[in-house]
């Protein structure tokens, strides 16, 4: 202390205090001019002696007019001791740092100012205390006094010069000061960050992409503030990241594609768009990198797809569609069976979504699955099960589900499936009704075309058929199971007579036998006011059944759609002669011109007739229909003058006593020709007519119990 006050004159200690701006500045000025002469003279000593003197009795002085003294006098200092200050600076900078914390803002900004100084004298031997200076600079960006901020911006931008300048930065220690201030809300520390981030990014020795994760969530963060300005800054400083990560050839896409992720799903729109078209261009770029992270991946996307703004549609789609594209390897932890019970059950309930295109990417994910017969059959008694529970779901999706089954997975697969689980259904309504759906979409589906050509062919195929026909049983009619006939247009029912000819051309035998079943049914009475059809069983009046809000469900019964078959039947037969004889043409839906209309298999039925003493079984099952028909019909008028025309030389004496005599349901084997035994060949017709009468007696035990439950409900 006494060499310094031996050095320095009374007069400039004394003028370092005063208030005056001017007289601290002549003070300086004059201890500038003390300082380089001890400096040029080697007296290093009396120069730390000073440094302390200013130190303690004026920068760390309670009173604001010493430290405004003490400050000016360091700078000054410094700029004295030129290029030997370097060896001062651990002197020197720690009490200009610590003036930036003084509640006085005209201290704070001597500070700015002295340190300014000090900068420009040191340059590069600065950058041991670049840490404490960004963090002061941090704190002065967002100063309440605007002088102070406009001192720190000079101060600022001599810093960042020096920095680029400097090989002795270390990116290294500077990133953790970085990292910790990046989720700083405040938008002048903001725009202090993304400056820095930008400049450094700017120097070519210093690797700013190998650290952007530590501060790219912080980047995206800017992306939602108040300022536009700052939103710009930010905006501008990512984009020329992912430019930088396009063109280089290493990056670290892992931990940025968490960081993303997080980020998909922010309430403001343009940090949404940002962070999926980042996670396009890593989709685009990474391509295996990013296989770990698919999940969070497509869980970001994936509601994006939907957003409300049409640009973040649009790129969410292109990514899921460059995700969808890349063939991951199971060794590369990818393997979505793996985690198959995880998600079996949200794929099945996903069935129910009320899109038609969800409906149909599930189904599509189904059929893969469905290759393991256990998962296939789980996926069907899934659909069962969730028809029978809501009968909304089949009447409006089950058409589509299932024939896009049919075309994913086969259709004889599926309906041979569906057949084995329907047969041990309980619910008989819901299985009527099922079964009802599930032939309406085989006889009108174009996907299940091959399966009615399979069908057609008759038993060549019985592994199909037994199946299938167990399925039939279930229906109170063999002939209505098979399909709501007043819904079908005249091509479909065309297509319906051609299953049924080649039924009646191959084993006319069965068909004449099915009808023989009709004498033994309970049969019920047709309104056909209200084309409703009630159990002659139940002891409800008619006026109880009229008024009863359970009595106004339509149960369509088999008597008027087997008359609706009988009649279409001959009529779509006429049709087709007409057709062919040139005096009537039938009309066929566009695009089905060259159709297999013209081969109804029902001419060629009736044509069999010219042989009846040969296909003597194809004359009683006409015979069948005819008497099921209302002797007033058209149908039944037009059916009988065929039959009238059937030739009759061809009877023997024993086929005339065999067809009056012999009751429908007495059917002997051995009186069948050789080519009715084959027909029968690979199916136990006769067991599976048991079959059909025993599901029968449970429809009419079930019908039976309902009809008692509402009369006791309505009592």
């Amino acid at each position: 202390m006494a060499d310094a006050l031996c050095v320095i004159p009374a007069s400039v200690l004394r003028n370092l205090s005063e208030k005056l701006y001017e007289k601290r500045k002549n003070a300086a000025l004059e201890l500038e001019g003390i300082v380089k002469q001890l400096a040029a003279a080697g007296d290093h000593d009396k120069i730390t002696a000073v440094i302390n003197l200013l130190t303690n009795e004026f920068t760390y002085s309670p009173q604001a007019n010493h430290r405004k003294g003490g400050l000016i006098g360091l700078a000054a200092a410094t700029v004295g001791l030129s290029s030997e200050a370097a060896q001062h600076l651990e002197q020197i900078v720690p009490p200009v740092l610590n003036s930036f914390s003084i509640q006085d803002s005209r201290v704070r900004y001597y500070a700015c100012e002295a340190l300014y100084n000090i900068a420009k004298v040191v340059r590069g031997d600065f950058i041991v205390f670049f840490n404490q200076i960004f963090d002061a600079l941090c704190k002065l960006s967002a100063d309440s006094d605007p002088n102070v901020q406009s001192a720190a911006h000079l101060l600022d931008r001599l810093v960042k010069d020096i920095v680029t300048e400097s090989d002795q930065f270390s990116i290294e220690e500077f990133i953790p000061l970085l990292r910790e201030r990046m989720n700083i809300l405040n938008p002048y520390v903001r725009q202090f960050l993304v400056g820095w981030i930008t400049v450094l990014d700017s120097v070519p020795d210093i690797d700013m992409l190998g650290f952007l994760p530590d501060f790219l969530d912080g980047l995206f963060n800017m992306l939602s503030d108040s300022s536009h300005e700052i939103r710009q800054q930010a905006d501008s400083a990512l984009s020329e990241f992912l430019q930088e990560i396009k063109n280089s050839p290493s990056v670290d896409y892992g931990r940025m594609a968490e960081i993303l992720v997080q980020r998909a799903p922010s309430p403001d729109e343009f940090t949404r768009l940002t962070a999926i078209t980042w996670i396009n261009e890593f989709v685009k770029l990474g391509g295996h990198q990013l296989v770990p992270y698919y999940a969070d991946i497509l869980g970001a996307i994936l509601p994006c797809i939907s957003d409300k703004e049409e640009k973040i549609r649009v790129v969410a789609r292109e990514t899921n569609e460059e995700l969808r594209a890349i063939k991951a390897d199971p060794a590369e932890g990818f393997d979505v069976l793996s985690f198959l019970n995880d998600i079996f059950d949200t794929l099945l309930k996903a069935l129910s979504d009320p899109s038609d295109e969800v409906v149909l990417l599930v189904l599509e994910v189904h059929a893969c699955i469905a290759e393991d017969p256990q998962h296939f059959r789980q996926l069907v008694v899934f659909l069962v099960h969730n028809f029978r529970i809501d009968n909304s779901l089949l009447e409006k999706r089950g058409a589509l589900i299932i024939r896009r089954l049919c075309v994913l997975l086969d259709a004889e697969r599926v309906y041979c499936e569906l057949s084995t689980i329907l047969e041990g259904e309980s619910d008989l309504d819901f299985a009527s009704l099922m079964v009802q759906a599930l032939n309406l979409i085989l006889l009108t589906s174009s996907e299940l075309a091959e399966l009615r050509d399979l069908l057609k062919q008759s038993l060549a195929y019985q592994h199909t058929q037994v199946p299938l026909f167990n399925l039939w049983l279930r229906k109170i009619s063999m002939l209505n199971s098979w399909f709501s006939w007043t819904n079908l247009s005249t091509y479909w029912r065309l297509q319906f007579l051609h299953i049924l000819g080649c039924r009646l051309s191959s084993q006319p035998s069965q068909v004449s036998e099915l009808f023989s079943l009709y004498y033994g049914m309970e049969w019920q009475v047709v309104v056909a006011k209200h084309r409703c059809y009630y159990d002659t069983s139940s002891n409800e009046s008619e006026a109880q059944r009229s008024t009863s809000p359970l009595s106004r469900s339509v149960k369509v019964e088999p008597i008027p759609r087997v008359l609706g078959l009988v009649f279409s039947l001959d009529l779509g037969v006429v049709n087709e002669v007409g057709e062919i004889a040139g005096t009537h043409k039938v009309e066929c839906p566009s695009g089905l011109e060259d159709s297999s209309i013209s081969n109804v298999s029902a001419v060629f039925s009736f044509l069999q007739l010219l042989e009846p003493g040969r296909y003597i079984w194809l004359l009683k099952a006409l015979y069948g229909l005819l008497m099921l028909l209302p002797q007033q019909s058209m149908a039944f008028k037009i059916l009988r003058t065929r039959l009238k025309t059937v030739p009759s030389y061809s009877f023997t004496g024993d086929q005339f006593k065999w067809l009056s005599g012999s009751p429908y349901s007495q059917i002997e084997v051995g009186d069948m020709d050789e080519d009715l035994l084959n027909a029968h060949n690979g199916i136990n017709f006769a067991s599976r007519l048991q079959q059909f009468e025993q599901m029968q007696h449970q429809h009419r035990m079930n019908s039976k119990s309902q009809s008692q439950s509402r009369y006791s409900s309505n009592s």
